[in-house]
Formats: C-alpha cells, structure tokens, sequence
C-alpha cells in the first residue's frame, strides 16, 4: 500500500503548529506569572495596602547644644487611583480641601504626567496634595470616607528656631525625576536636602523608610493591620547633627551685616571647625517650607540682591592687601628677602611704572611692612623673585603660585557644604595666552603681588590662610559638621596640611600682624585685654566704590579664633572690615562688647553700605 506523503507532511505541520501554541502559552504564563507585575500588583492592592512610614528626620544642634532645626508634622492627600471611583464628588472633595477644580485636574494631570512622575503606576500610592493645613487635614479626616482610594500620608518637615543661618542649614525640597533615577530610594512625591547642610548630609539625615501593611476587604475600605503587625517594617530615623557653628555667633554677625553686602568667616584654627559663616543679605529659612516653598523660593531668585547666593564660600574677589602674609611667606622661604632685608617707598613702587602707596617710612622691612601695607614693598619682592637671573618669569611663576596652592588659594577648600566656588590663581600658561606668546616679566602683572590684577579668593580662603597664620603654618579643611550621632565625620577634615614653608617664617608674619593692630593699619582691632594679630585689606573694584577687608586671629598665642570680613563697595579696610571682625572676636572670646567699645558696635549694626553698591531693588 502506497504512503499517503501528504497526509504525512500534514501531520507535522499541526504537531508544529499545536508545540508553537504550547510555547507562546509557556512564555505569556512566564510572562503573567514572573516579568509582568501588572496582575501581581492587581491583586496585591485588591487584598492589601502598603503605605509607607516616613522616618523623623535628624535634628541639627549647635556647637553648645542648642537646638537649630527639628521637625512638625506635614499632611499628604495621597490616593490609589484604581480604587477611586470614577464618579466620586470632585466638586466635595475640592470644597474639603479649599481649592479649584481647576487646581484638582491640574494636579490630577501631573500626577499621572511620567515627566514629572516617573513610574507612575494606577495600583500604588501617588500624591495628589502636598502640606495640607491643620484645619483642612481635619476637614479631610471627617468626610475621608466618602472618597474611596484617597488617604493621608503623615509625614515631616522642617522647623527651625532662628531666623539665621539659612545658607549653612539649607533646606528640603521635593525630589525631581532626575533625583529618581539616581538615588532608588526616593519615589515620586519624596522630600530631599536641598542647599547647604540638608543637602551635604543627605544620606545620615533622611534615615530609612517603613512599610505598614494594611488589609481591605472587597469593597476597598481598611479592616486593619495584616498578620497584626508582624510584617510591618519599621523606620529608623536621620542621624543628629551637631554643627560646629555658634548659633549666638552667628546670629550676632548677620545683625552686624545688616543693610551691607559681603561675608564674614570665623574658624576655630586648632581644628577647622567653622564658627559662623555670614552672607548677607540672607533670608529666613522658614520661607522655604511648606506650600509657599516656591513662590516663595522664585522671589529669592529673582531678588537684585541674590540671598540665595552664599557670598562666604561662592563670592570670589580680590584678596586686595589680606594676601601680603602669603606673600612674606613665599619670599622668605625662597630666599628672595630676610627680616632685615629693606626696599624703597617714594609713595610707591616706580620701576618703569608705578604703584601707589600712602605715606609711611622708607626704606622698609618685612614686619614694617605688613604693619603699614605697603604696596612697594611686596611689588619689589614679587618683582626680585619672578624675575630671577638664571631661570624665567614662567618657571618662577609657578613656583610662586605651588606655594600659593598649597596654603589653599585656587582651588576648593572642600567645605562641607554644596557650591563652594575655587576662587582663581592664574598660571604661567595663562599669561603667556594673554600676552600672545610675547615676553612678560614680573612688572606685567606686579598687580598680582597685592592681591589684584588676576587673583580672586573666596572670605573663607581669606580666613583659612589666616587660621594657617594662626598655627603658625597648618591648617585643616574648614567644615561645619562637628559631630554625627551615630556617624562619623569625613577623615578628609581630620587631615593636617601643612605648606613646604618654614615655621619660623610664620612667627615673623605673625609678628607683623601683631604690629599692624598695636600701630599699624589695624588699630581698630585691639581689644582689651585680648592681644589681637590682623591685616587690613583695601581691594580695588572696577565696578565702583572699593571693598573692605580684614582677617584677623586672636589670641596671638594658643589662638581661639581667625575671622575673615568683606565688605562690598564699603572703601578702606579700616572702616567696616576692622571694627566687624574685631567685634565678632570680642563677642566669641568675652561673650559681650565692652562699654568702651559699644560705639562702635552700634555704628556696624546701624550703617548701610548698600547705597554704595549700585543695586537698586526691583
């Protein structure tokens, strides 16, 4: 009998046909069962809920245990929006949670916008409402029942118990989508620090999430707590931070900065620890909380004035004559000048050019020097190292400016806090673009030798050279964090760094700073009873009136204390710079003003040196 070939052939294209059929069913049960969440989550929020238990966020003490930022309770209108009725009272709820109906759909469309919530998924939880108020939270809490799929979300913000100090704490802020993707932590509708503090210590602030399982019954109300609790996660909370700030400290010097532009840093030398850190103008960090966050966050953006912009760490300006010291230091470890060594003064530098100076004796030496400022002197000695015989000016150059790395100008300190700005200390390379290739000596940038010209240093720069002055030749990284609870401080800031410079170098410019305040540029500055070092700066502003300068530290021996102040467009050093800096020393080290010197105070609180600045407000 003959085989019937197409029969046969047709017999294996149906088992074919019958195996695709078994594989196709295999990979959509695979893909139901293992990859697809779709059904799972289905299910899951048909029989349970899961909300999530936000941890308490650290709190922030001062130096002395004073309580800075804590935390008050905060309501979300959160809903699943499965569960939510497709014909519930939007009009009810609106009128519960005293908004528009055109404020409900907008913030229905966002919520479900992926742009803006990324991941969105209509099975789990999403916020619809951030910071609700007292009343309407209790509003809500009584007609919740009739809004099937919404409940609130209890949660934390900020308080904060002085109005100071906004730049060093920062803030909290809702995360964006691109802080999703990066951190798999947060999810949609989840707080983040934002400037400052909040922000440098993120990760020990925010602590760790808890879960709380809850069980529904079929028509999706709440029957309880699952397995009574015992699957529920709880949430362990931020660490506390104790700031190396003075709270009292700080607050004092924003009151002496009032109706002034500029900074002020104060640095315990023996360890880096910052004391107060002023910009002004600030602002009140309670602007930044709650739902006015960003109106409230857009005006300060737009302000003329910039409070959101951190003049102490991200202001870069010429040093002017607060960068002598630094000088001294590098010629006399060069080489380039002794104690003794003099040069000329005929109110001025004149080599080819001239640089002016005020009146004092001439010939002059180092200490002299400093005491006076004179501008000649520190342009004869640049001039005498830069133009060396037997090398070039670009080969002295950058020996120059390795010295003036290391003592921490040029480049970012690593403050523990975001945005700090690294100043600028040019190059060799520099110049020779500048000067296209054609040959440049010491006197085509003797401006330089002054803290002009090129250079820009940020106050705390200014400060941290004089903490260095201060331990007679080491510093440690400038931080605000004193303390984690539970934590531990960066090892970064327990580092000692220390210039290729010579100790006894340092005790001579010490000495000149000493002169400066018992006779010298200075005077201002001494305090009763408290030997006081400190250098006055003048720094030239091509934009209008001069800056003013000074950085001291006190006491001269076993020093407490090394304060930085700029003041913008407030002209010599000796008028504003002097009598702030040698008040926030008095204030840290006696813990008052003295009678004899409440003049002075009361002229520094009362003066505005805004007028001179040339910003004019809206």
């Amino acid at each position: 009998m003959n085989k019937d070939y197409n029969l046969e052939k047709r017999k294996y294209i149906i088992g074919g046909f019958i195996a695709l059929l078994v594989v196709v069913y295999l990979v959509r049960l695979f893909n139901l069962q293992v990859t697809d969440d779709k059904y799972k989550e289905s299910a899951v929020s048909n029989a349970f809920l899961k909300r999530v238990i936000y941890p308490a966020r650290g709190l922030m003490y001062d130096r002395n245990g004073r309580l800075l930022v804590f935390n008050q309770p905060a309501y979300d209108v959160m809903l699943i929006p499965k569960d939510v009725g497709k014909s519930f009272d939007t009009i009810g709820l609106c009128k519960v949670l005293n908004i528009t109906k055109e404020q409900f759909e907008q913030k229905w469309a966002e919520m479900k916008d992926p742009r803006r919530n990324p991941g969105y998924s209509a099975y789990t939880p999403q916020k619809l409402i951030s910071h609700l108020s007292q009343e309407d939270y209790g509003r809500l809490q009584e007609k919740l029942y009739l809004f099937p799929g919404f409940f609130v979300q209890k949660r934390t913000i900020r308080q904060y118990s002085s109005p100071a100090a906004a730049n060093i704490l920062g803030n909290i802020r809702e995360v964006s989508a691109a802080d999703v993707e990066k951190d798999k932590y947060y999810r949609s509708g989840d707080y983040t620090g934002d400037l400052g503090v909040e922000k440098s210590y993120e990760v020990d602030l925010r602590g760790q999430k808890g879960v709380e399982i809850l069980m529904k019954d079929a028509l999706g109300r709440i029957k309880g707590k699952y397995d009574d609790g015992k699957q529920d996660e709880p949430p362990t909370s931020g660490k506390n931070l104790t700031l190396a700030i003075d709270m009292d400290l700080q607050e004092y010097g924003e009151r002496l900065m009032a109706g002034k532009i500029g900074a002020i840093v104060a640095i315990e030398p023996r360890t880096g620890e910052i004391l107060c850190l002023v910009t002004s103008p600030n602002y009140d960090p309670s602007l930044l909380v709650g739902k006015d966050r960003g109106k409230n966050y857009a005006a300060l953006a737009r302000d003329p004035y910039k409070p959101l912009y951190d003049r102490a760490i991200q202001g870069a300006y010429p040093p002017g004559s607060t960068f002598k010291p630094s000088q001294g230091l590098i010629f006399l470890q060069e080489g380039v000048v002794t104690t003794s060594t003099q040069y000329p003064c005929y109110h001025g530098y004149i080599n080819k050019l001239r640089v002016g100076c005020h009146g004092h004796g001439s010939p002059i030496a180092l200490k002299p020097a400093l005491q006076t400022s004179c501008n000649a002197y520190f342009c004869w000695g640049f001039k005498n190292m830069i133009d060396k015989r037997g090398t070039t000016p670009s080969r002295q150059f950058e020996k120059w400016k390795d010295y003036i790395v290391q003592m921490g100008y040029g480049y970012k300190l690593g403050v523990d806090l975001p945005g700090e700005s690294r100043g600028f200390i040019p190059n060799s390379e520099f110049y020779s673009s500048s000067f296209r290739g054609a040959n440049w000596s010491a006197n085509s940038i003797i401006s330089v030798s002054i803290g002009q010209g090129e250079v820009l240093a940020t106050p705390i720069q200014i400060a941290n050279l004089c903490a260095t002055i201060a331990n007679r030749g080491y510093f440690y990284t400038p931080h605000v964090v004193k303390e984690v609870k539970g934590g531990k401080i960066d090892d970064a800031y327990r580092v000692k760094h220390q210039p290729k410079i010579n100790r006894e170098y340092y005790n001579d410019v010490a000495e000149g700073m000493r002169m400066a305040v018992l006779g010298g540029t200075c005077r201002g500055a001494n305090l009763p009873g408290v030997e006081v070092a400190g250098k006055t700066g003048t720094a030239q502003n091509p934009h209008g009136r001069d800056h003013s300068v000074f950085m001291g530290f006190a006491p001269y021996t076993n020093p407490r204390i090394a304060v930085a102040v700029y003041v913008e467009n407030a002209g010599f050093g000796a008028t504003y710079g002097v009598p702030i800096g040698s008040l926030i020393m008095e204030k840290y080290l006696n813990g008052d003003i003295s009678s004899a010197r409440k003049g002075i105070e009361e002229r520094m609180l009362n003066s505005n040196t805004i007028i001179a600045s040339g910003v004019k407000k809206h």
